[in-house]
């Protein structure tokens, strides 16, 4: 929650949590101390970024915790839901869910927001959830997985949305200058996506000799040398909630999801997808299977399949103004009608119904 430094889902749980915040709901937020994301972030950053984070969510809290001194008989007393994400141990996992065999008196629940479940089978097997009520997956090719291995009894899918709170179109009246034709925010992470890159990004601001820049990390030196090429501005690690502020100032951005999504996790975008649209950004997408439904590809955002189909749709939104503005309202309005956190909080609210919590009386939750 502290840092997004290569951590997509803080993006979401901050977003969760503020809204359960701003309806009268007690929430309190553990993250363990030596948390990979955070450490990276301070590696590079210093602590500078941790008590910038807090004044842009002042509603939020987090305890950092040592695994070794956590007392799950404090922490746990109390409270209603506890939602436990699955980039926790699996020790801690297991020690939650004894402690709820031993104690009961609250639902808990178990949040997968990763490819890890058909691409590392294996590890998440092994985590254990025989105690909790059920898993909250982020696409349903996830639920059902958890479903057909029986990993859990009840599983539910519950895609990530935007934070509306901070992620919407600029202020009326308000102007900025413009930094460029197209922003690019996402992390280079591992080789494989290297020529996704290339394809739909890279070549095609290359060829058309866009004013780009592009946010995010783990970027090798052969990607910067990539990006100088095609003179794309390399801008580094952008803090999320900053991200409405770049939007806001470049005319297109894009997406291209990593190979594991496209091939194994059809229906599931990042959110990256939910927070450009929310912006009020056009948006033009490297392929990837939108079977939930979530969207209405071609209206709500372009899809580009190779890289002359992203040249073309890139030149129709930067040289036809009326056309993108009319796109990045679709999309817009297809946000605020069924992908913002106050959606999914509903979603999780029915869910403890369905759970036997009478969601109007919740008084406490957390998120471990």
């Amino acid at each position: 929650m502290l840092s997004d430094w290569n951590h997509g889902n803080a993006h979401f749980l901050r977003g969760i949590a503020a809204e359960l915040v701003a309806r009268g709901h007690d929430v309190v937020i553990y993250e363990p101390r030596d948390a990979w994301s955070v450490q990276n972030l301070v590696h590079d950053h210093g602590q500078k970024p941790l008590a910038e984070v807090k004044l842009a969510y002042p509603t939020l809290h987090s305890v950092r915790y040592d695994s070794a001194t956590l007392d799950l008989e404090q922490v746990l007393h109390g409270v209603d839901l506890v939602i436990v994400h699955e980039w926790n141990s699996h020790e801690l996992v297991a020690r939650i869910g004894n402690h709820r065999r031993r104690h009961g008196g609250y639902r808990l629940l178990f949040h997968d927001t990763h490819h890890r479940a058909l691409s590392d089978s294996t590890n998440m097997a092994t985590y254990d959830l025989a105690h909790y009520d059920g898993v909250l997956a982020f696409g349903q090719v996830v639920r059902d997985l958890y479903l057909r291995q029986g990993w859990a009894a009840r599983a539910w899918t519950w895609h990530e949305a935007a934070d509306t709170r901070i992620f919407h179109p600029p202020m009326t009246g308000l102007t900025e200058q413009v930094l460029g034709d197209l922003v690019w925010i996402g992390n280079w992470g591992d080789e494989e996506r290297t020529a996704r890159l290339n394809e739909f990004l890279i070549e095609p601001v290359a060829q058309l000799k866009l004013r780009a820049r592009a946010y995010g990390v783990r970027y090798p030196a052969t990607a910067l040398a990539r990006l100088a090429a095609a003179g794309i501005t390399y801008e580094g690690w952008l803090p999320n909630y900053r991200v409405p502020a770049i939007f806001h100032r470049h005319q297109v951005t894009v997406h291209i999801p990593r190979q594991p999504y496209v091939r194994a996790l059809p229906g599931i975008p990042t959110i990256r997808v939910f927070e450009a649209l929310a912006c009020g950004i056009p948006l033009i997408s490297a392929p990837w299977e939108d079977c939930e439904g979530l969207f209405t590809p071609g209206e709500d955002y372009l899809v580009a399949h190779d890289t002359a189909e992203m040249r073309a749709h890139l030149r129709l939104l930067l040289r036809e103004p009326d056309v993108a503005k009319a796109q990045a309202v679709r999309g817009w309005r297809t946000i605020q009608r069924r992908h913002t956190c106050a959606h999914r909080v509903d979603e999780l609210l029915a869910i403890c119904g369905e759970l036997g919590l009478c969601t109007p009386s919740v008084a406490a939750s957390t998120v471990a």
